[in-house]
């Protein structure tokens, strides 16, 4: 072949290659760094995902997961360069694992929006649970009104008050935005036992697995009376365990409380029945984190 010819033969073959690779360096990224403390293993059937707002629409900044010690699997995310320079708000959720629907879950659990290149995630914001609980207020007694018997009072715990001589509502607890609920919790030898779950803190819970047969009080709670889950036995004595208020998912998917729990109550060893003890705000529960965009 011509070396005149030949030259141009390979000239017109490296044309398309240089043009094929201008074209896969149209799309540039840039890094997103998920730094969040306080989250917890969500098991085998869900899964965190972030979201960037661009233009009040969500976009995914991919999925993770978090170990027993809340180490995540992921904290780097690779995001079109120019939807994360434009995005406004970063959203963590609770999606469902595995989740066919490609939108945000309503389980917003935290949010933050951009200042610079940062956003500083919390509960609080008006995008995730808009709440940082310190106007919480919470108080229960311990008592079986479901069972006739005197002996077994200190295996019942109702979130409510005694201190005028009649029940009267114990819970004062913010409005939770769609995709919570909350759940009452009894700690009895070292596990968590529901209550039930409920949002109207001046009526019975969503149910009453373990209770008596008798009529119980217009609030929420439980007598830990019958069906004991395996390794527990009921009645019991919730001396020197602890009574919580936490907030769940819904749906959830999940028997153990979630890592929210804004009210904590230590029952004292030498506890008595009826009377009125008070919950601690427990702000170390809430998960918080930086999000950074370089």
């Amino acid at each position: 072949m011509n070396v005149f010819i030949k030259s141009i033969a390979v000239a017109a073959l490296s044309v398309p290659f240089l043009t094929s690779c201008k074209k896969n360096n149209d799309v540039k990224t840039e890094t997103l760094t998920v730094g969040i403390t306080g989250l917890e293993d969500l098991g085998a059937n869900a899964r965190y995902e972030g979201w960037i707002m661009v233009g009040g629409t969500p976009v995914s900044t991919g999925t993770f997961s978090v170990n027993a010690t809340g180490q995540l699997s992921q904290t780097t995310f690779e995001i079109n360069k120019d939807q994360l320079n434009n995005a406004t708000a970063f959203v963590l959720t609770v999606e469902p694992f595995p989740d066919a629907n490609p939108a945000p879950s309503e389980q917003k659990l935290l949010a933050g929006d951009f200042s610079g290149n940062t956003a500083n995630a919390t509960i609080g914001h008006p995008a995730a649970l808009n709440t940082t609980f310190t106007t919480a207020i919470g108080k229960y007694v311990l008592a079986t009104p479901t069972t006739a018997s005197l002996a077994d009072e200190l295996s019942g715990v109702w979130f409510l008050s005694l201190m005028t001589g009649s029940p009267t509502v114990g819970l004062s607890l913010p409005a939770l935005p769609t995709g919570w609920r909350y759940e009452g919790w009894a700690l009895i030898a070292g596990k968590p036992v529901t209550t039930g779950t409920f949002t109207n803190v001046t009526g019975a819970d969503a149910s009453a697995p373990y209770s008596g047969t008798l009529a119980a009080p217009p609030f929420p709670g439980e007598d830990f009376i019958m069906n004991a889950p395996s390794g527990s036995i009921f009645p019991t004595n919730l001396s020197g365990g602890l009574a919580v208020i936490s907030v769940e998912p819904f749906p959830d998917n999940s028997p153990a409380p979630f890592l929210l729990k804004p009210l904590v109550g230590n029952i004292p060893g030498t506890a008595v029945d009826h009377f009125t003890y008070s919950m601690a705000l427990n702000a170390a529960s809430f998960p918080t984190g930086v999000v950074t965009r370089n």
